[in-house]
């Protein structure tokens, strides 16, 4: 199981929000670029950064940030927030990022994300953010009536890499990840599911990795790692363990 650090950006720095409220951020450090290579150094083998400006505004905002990571680092980066065109889509595959992450795009024009999956097969996934099981978008701001579930059910045969699922109630509050709701959503997909939202301990993780089977193939964490309260050389020894099942 693969752990993905969160860089959160905001306003160029690297941030922490409390349930996705732009009013409540932690700056834990002013330097991206820094943090990035830090988590390189402490092992983690892919990195997850957020644009969370473009997650409002729809387009790219902490570019500059982005790419002062790209440049300096090898360690495979998925990033999302406010890419929402097939050119922003091909624009960043083509400046280095694995792995691209669709998000109000996937619930308002699905058919998009179904081209960027033919186009650049393998590199797509999709963010799909729950508000009490109903899906939000626009950086959290809305929510639809389209429960989590039925949305990612549409994307089961267009060769999406992964779902990256989020619980928004338990997102940066320390409370928790839904590791009932990941499981399930991961149960009912043939496509790989990523949980992220309220990781705060060890616990957390290991009640992830013993979902493993149910096809979660990755946890997203933050505020967790930044207050130290998850060791990342025990988090990652723990998660690359083989399961019981393999």
């Amino acid at each position: 199981m693969i752990l993905y650090p969160a860089i959160d950006l905001k306003d160029g720095a690297c941030v922490r929000l409390i349930r996705g409220d732009m009013d409540q951020a932690t700056v834990f450090n002013v330097d991206p670029a820094e943090q990035a290579a830090m988590f390189a150094r402490q092992g983690f083998n892919w990195l997850h950064l957020v644009d969370l400006n473009g997650a409002f505004a729809g387009r790219p905002v902490n570019a500059d940030a982005v790419e002062a990571i790209l440049k300096q680092l090898k360690v495979p980066v998925q990033l999302g927030g406010g890419i929402r065109t097939l050119e922003t889509i091909g624009m960043w595959l083509g400046k280095g990022v694995q792995r691209v992450i669709l998000g109000t795009v996937a619930l308002r024009n699905p058919d998009l994300v179904k081209e960027a999956c033919r186009q650049f097969p393998g590199r797509i996934a999709v963010a799909i953010d729950a508000r009490e099981g109903f899906v939000a978008v626009q950086g959290w701001a809305q929510t639809s009536e389209i429960r989590a579930l039925d949305l990612a059910l549409r994307f089961e045969d267009s060769g999406v890499a992964a779902i990256i699922y989020t619980d928004i109630n338990r997102d940066g509050a320390m409370g928790g990840v839904n590791v009932e709701a990941t499981s399930d959503l991961a149960f009912a997909l043939t496509t790989p599911v990523i949980a992220s939202g309220g990781v705060s301990s060890m616990d957390d993780l290991i009640a992830l990795k013993a979902e493993e089977a149910s096809g979660i193939e990755g946890v997203i964490c933050g505020r967790a790692l930044y207050d130290g309260r998850i060791d990342p050389e025990m988090a990652l020894r723990m998660l690359a363990t083989p399961s019981a099942e393999e």
